[in-house]
């Protein structure tokens, strides 16, 4: 049986390969270990929409598409039918948590703005005014899925309110639904972004949502750029009453020059928010079960449904 994995040190992290597996490593571009009708089982490595739809038609035997990355809207359209999709649910709880901690911190507490005078040499005592900080805050989760719950876990020792919002309401675990944040968003404080990218989601936070807000509110995004209206943010950013904290932007990657880079109440990093050390070992810590989930027969986990 023919697996393709997305990275050479994979074959390391798996754990057992049952004995029938024949492993080949892809990582990605137009240079392909072999043909690639013989796969059945593919960890995919992170590709275009357009790539993986022009690679796609070639796998003739292909069961399974396990991804790396928690999001599938690169996939959720061009995997055929019959063929299993799974993402990496879980594996990026740990990283981006943190991610989110750290900017949040971060944003409130100007550590930027402090980085910025340290390159002046500027110590900047006799301007020095305090910060805010995250204690206290009231913090709305717009994604109540795995990486939201490690959010949650982490932002708790700061004695913050939580309130958390999915697509659907799920009344019995607290859980409101998005139907309600108009009125939810102006007791906002801190905004936290973790939704999949879908039709429903695309855009969802416009010119309304970001008008809801209360002053000095913090829209932290690590969903993905086009969950955002990009004008509409530009537009509330400009006029100072609210701050941003991307690790996600629509465009991506954002170009130089574009506005959003120089407004001095937006802390912006390059889709970073998984990108730790430990990502290997887990993800394919993860690919490996699934793997022998596979070649056993058994059912596989982190299913893709329909409906994403």
């Amino acid at each position: 049986m023919k697996v393709w994995i997305a990275h050479d040190k994979g074959r390391g992290l798996l754990g057992e390969v049952p004995p029938e597996v024949d492993l080949e490593v892809y990582p990605g571009g137009v240079e392909l270990p072999s043909d690639p009708a013989e796969v059945a089982f593919w960890v995919a490595p992170f590709i275009s929409t357009a790539q993986a739809a022009e690679l796609l038609p070639k796998f003739d035997r292909l069961a399974a598409v396990q991804l790396l990355s928690a999001g599938a809207d690169t996939w959720v359209d061009v995997v055929p039918a019959g063929v299993q999709l799974c993402d990496a649910r879980g594996v990026h709880d740990p990283s981006v948590a943190e991610w989110v901690l750290g900017a949040a911190i971060g944003s409130f507490r100007q550590f930027p703005a402090f980085a910025r005078a340290q390159q002046r040499h500027e110590w900047g005592a006799a301007g020095f005014t305090p910060t805010r900080e995250l204690t206290g805050k009231r913090v709305l989760i717009v994604g109540a899925g795995s990486i939201g719950r490690a959010i949650e876990e982490r932002l708790r020792p700061f004695d913050v309110t939580i309130t958390r919002v999915a697509r659907t309401a799920r009344p019995t675990e607290g859980v409101h639904g998005v139907e309600e944040l108009p009125a939810l968003l102006p007791q906002a404080e801190v905004v936290v972004l973790v939704v999949p990218l879908t039709e429903q989601t695309r855009g969802l936070v416009d010119g309304a949502f970001l008008a809801a807000l209360p002053d000095d509110a913090l829209l932290i995004n690590v969903a993905r750029g086009p969950v955002v209206d990009t004008a509409a943010l530009l537009t509330e950013l400009a006029s100072g009453r609210i701050a941003a904290a991307l690790d996600v932007t629509d465009p991506e990657p954002l170009p130089a020059g574009h506005p959003l880079w120089s407004l001095p109440n937006v802390f912006i990093t390059p889709h970073t928010g998984g990108a730790v050390v430990g990502f290997l070992p887990r993800a394919y810590g993860l690919a490996g079960a699934q793997l022998r989930r596979f070649v056993a027969g058994e059912p596989l986990i982190n299913r893709v449904l329909e409906g994403y």
